[in-house]
């Protein structure tokens, strides 16, 4: 792998950490500018907003320029939001500084993975990419704990700075290691419009829409879930995020791994496994042992649907990437949010704290069927029609395949 997806995945690191160290940090937040932790919150739903507004948007606004360019651009706009966090001197400004950063998010990954398949051999580009979104997934093992810590006590300002340093280095590594390839010939802004009208890249973006919702719809009630019904103290909370994303890491790897072997199984096995063991941890979230060894597992199962779902969007686009690469950046984020919000009713409707492990059971089950809806129109698609005709000396008929 070359140098250059080093780069890539320092980028990935900071991102990942701005976008979960908040959720550690909302009381200090909250305390310091003197707003409730409700208020608080929309720092995490204004940078999710902000992801999926800035994918298309800033995807299309780089189509005049090459990819190394705007990627840098990108890593600019993510310094210049965190700095602006760091130093806000209102809630409001943080906010605006929180969105700013988030624009570069979704651009970042998909421009990135159609950078690093370029990088590297057609056999080998689901695990070029995989190696970019190993620094988002390691930023959930090493530097939201971390960046919660150094918040905790050193104050969330430090924290924000130190992920700002993150991106100067990111932009630094693209500069250095990233070479500037050329813009594909005859690619313009109506041919990235139009691979949008491609059924696959659209069934790509639904399954990365229901396959990850499926493990957020878990994931984010995970602190009530291991203290009201593991019996986990609040301070294990951590340790048990930390567990989820080592099994994000593992997962991440192997999916990218596999995915350049048989990309289409690579989905069957991962999605059917992430449903039935997001099914069955409605029982074993009442064991200790159990329920650590299952996020393990969802965690591991969810991400290793990640490389798989965004290689298949770039085949599916093929000539003209990199906006649905972006987008489907974006349905990493629409699956979080629709899946917070259903796990949240059937939680309000009185079924439990682990009622959204069958909500997040049910999309994975519904990203799995879209699989295999979109290999059976592939199959159908690449089926050679069949002619009968009638022989002019015979009168038989002759069929004929093309």
């Amino acid at each position: 792998m070359p140098l250059a997806l080093l780069a890539l995945a320092i980028g990935a690191f900071g991102i990942g950490t701005t976008e979960f160290v908040i959720m550690g940090l909302l009381p200090e937040v909250a305390s310091d500018f003197g707003v409730s932790i409700p208020t608080a919150g929309l720092l995490v739903t204004g940078y999710a907003l902000g992801v999926m507004l800035g994918a298309p948007l800033m995807t299309l606004l780089g189509t005049k320029i090459s990819r190394k360019r705007m990627l840098m651009l990108l890593m600019g706009l993510f310094v210049a939001g965190n700095l602006l966090s760091a130093l806000a001197p209102a809630f409001s400004v943080m906010l605006i500084g929180r969105v700013v950063a988030s624009l570069a998010h979704g651009a970042f990954f998909g421009i990135g993975s159609v950078v690093a398949a370029e990088l590297v051999a057609p056999h080998k580009r689901a695990g070029a990419i995989a190696m970019m979104f190993t620094g988002l997934t390691v930023a959930n093992v090493v530097g939201v704990p971390l960046g919660t810590l150094i918040g905790q006590s050193a104050g969330w300002r430090v924290t924000f700075a130190a992920v700002a340093g993150l991106g100067v280095l990111g932009l630094a590594g693209i500069a250095k290691l990233v070479p500037d390839l050329p813009k594909p010939e005859g690619v313009h802004l109506r041919h990235e419009l139009a691979a949008l009208k491609n059924v696959q890249v659209l069934l790509a973006m639904a399954m990365t829409v229901l396959g990850f919702g499926g493990v957020f719809a878990a994931v984010t009630y995970i602190a009530p879930m291991m203290t009201h019904v593991t019996g986990f103290s609040d301070g294990s909370v951590t340790w048990l995020l930390v567990l989820f994303g080592l099994g994000m890491v593992g997962g991440n790897l192997v999916g990218g791994r596999f995915a350049d072997r048989a990309l289409m199984p690579m989905l069957y096995v991962s999605l059917s496994a992430l449903a039935v063991v997001l099914a069955l941890f409605t029982l074993t979230a009442h064991n200790k042992v159990a329920a650590a060894a299952t996020i393990i597992l969802i965690g591991a199962l969810g991400f290793a649907t990640v490389p798989p779902l965004q290689k298949r969007v770039l085949d599916q686009a093929h000539g003209a990437p990199t906006l649905a690469s972006a987008l489907n950046i974006g349905a990493f984020n629409l699956g979080n949010a629709l899946s917070a919000w259903l796990g949240g009713l059937v939680i309000a409707a009185g079924f439990g704290y682990t009622a959204p492990n069958w909500v997040g059971a049910a999309l994975a089950a519904g990203a799995l069927v879209l699989a295999i809806l979109s290999a059976a129109l592939e199959r159908r698609d690449s089926a050679p029609s069949t002619v009968v005709a009638a022989d002019g000396r015979t009168g038989q008929p002759v069929t004929a395949r093309h």
